[in-house]
């Protein structure tokens, strides 16, 4: 039983950067951004083709993440510069992308069990502690990380572009400019995310990124619950916040899934889980008015 929750805190540490990622285009922006279903594929496909051809674990970060941000990229300029509705850019940018990972697999699944990753090679037995170290480093890295963007100049204007957009376009920002660089940011690392779970889930599937923008919100939405109740302001404990809801989004699944309930029904359970957050949240705030 152990190993089975260990499985799911493994799993919860290796989609953080996509929760993070949610965080910024959500509530750093207040953009609702599905691109997230097709980055995270797109990142996920990107590495598995990379790493069947033998490149290096390195490269194959670099360029996850770039393709991913690419898409990003994309959804900020239909948005920014052709003045559409974040949620349809969103939406475009997410359809297209099904047929780009597409053509980038070349087929709907490639399977990673003979490849060597980051999580150690097929042959080398890692245990799941092993793996729990790596994925642990990486999301403390990418936290430090983003704690410094965020509080930064950059990290400010992106903040403030968000949450009063006429205040920074009237302090000569350009708003626009920090929208499409902030999507990049945010689905570059959702692409981190496929680059991780690809590799420990052994295997690259066309199917794997639907419904995942849930999962992510899930994770956000636990944390600012908790930031609600906890009375947080800080944006760094409001990033650690995000890793904890990742992390308790994934135990409450896991521990759905140990009473037997069956895997098929996973998705409805998630989608009823945010559901519960969202409502939980909604009646807090009236009780509170």
């Amino acid at each position: 039983m152990s190993q089975f929750y260990l499985t799911a805190l493994q799993m919860s540490l290796c989609l953080a950067p996509m929760a993070m990622g949610i965080f910024i285009s959500m509530k750093v922006f207040n953009i609702p951004d599905i691109t997230t279903d097709g980055s995270y594929t797109l990142g996920a496909s990107v590495t598995a083709i990379l790493l069947t051809q033998q490149y290096s674990i390195g490269t194959t970060l670099l360029l996850s993440m770039i393709s991913a941000a690419l898409a990003g990229v994309c959804t900020g300029f239909i948005h920014a510069k052709l003045r559409i509705d974040a949620l349809l850019s969103g939406i475009l940018v997410m359809t297209a992308l099904y047929s780009v990972n597409l053509i980038i697999m070349g087929r709907s699944n490639i399977p990673l069990l003979q490849t060597s990753n980051i999580f150690g090679s097929a042959s080398s037995g890692s245990t799941i502690i092993h793996q729990l170290s790596i994925a642990g480093i990486i999301v403390i890295i990418l936290f430090l990380m983003l704690v410094y963007l965020l509080r930064s100049d950059f990290g400010i204007s992106m903040r403030a572009t968000g949450n009063n957009p006429g205040m920074t376009k009237a302090f000569g920002i350009n708003n626009d400019r920090i929208k499409i660089i902030g999507l990049a940011i945010a689905n570059a690392l959702t692409g981190l995310s496929g680059f991780l779970v690809s590799q420990y889930q052994g295997f690259a599937d066309i199917n794997m990124g639907i419904g995942i923008v849930i999962t992510g919100l899930g994770s956000v939405l636990i944390a600012d619950a908790l930031r609600k109740v906890l009375g947080i302001k800080g944006i760094g404990k409001q990033l650690l916040l995000v890793i904890l809801g990742s992390m308790a989004f994934q135990m409450v699944l896991a521990f759905t899934l140990s009473l037997g309930v069956d895997p098929n029904l996973l998705k409805l359970i998630t989608a009823v889980f945010v559901l519960a957050i969202v409502g939980l949240s909604a009646v807090g705030e009236r009780i509170k008015k």
